[in-house]
């Protein structure tokens, strides 16, 4: 399986799929630090993707979305945006709406 298709997989794997250095109790960079306490202030149940424990994530994920940083933030198999859209998508009140209509 090529590593655009594995991506494709745990994207659609669940409603909302976070691609982060590291993990929501330990993240590695500030960036995905401050995506999972906002995607937490929602309320939101996702899951977390660490792409520096596997490097073909890491530089495939950039590929899959032409978008050059992480974090990445997938809802309903949309691409979001990274950690300053989540922000501003947050600070709107429109990452709490996506959040509760995908999970209810």
């Amino acid at each position: 399986m090529s590593v655009q298709e594995r991506i494709k997989q745990q994207i659609q794997s669940d409603k909302i799929v976070l691609y982060m250095k590291g993990t929501p109790t330990a993240p590695l960079c500030g960036f995905s630090a401050r995506s999972t306490q906002l995607l937490g202030a929602c309320g939101a149940r996702f899951t977390a993707i660490d792409v520096l424990t596997d490097p073909e994530i890491r530089e495939g994920i950039k590929q899959y979305s032409s978008w050059p940083t992480i974090p990445q933030l997938y809802i309903n198999g949309e691409f979001i945006g990274g950690c300053d859209i989540i922000t501003e998508l947050y600070q709107k009140g429109e990452l709490q709406k996506l959040v509760t209509e995908v999970q209810g």
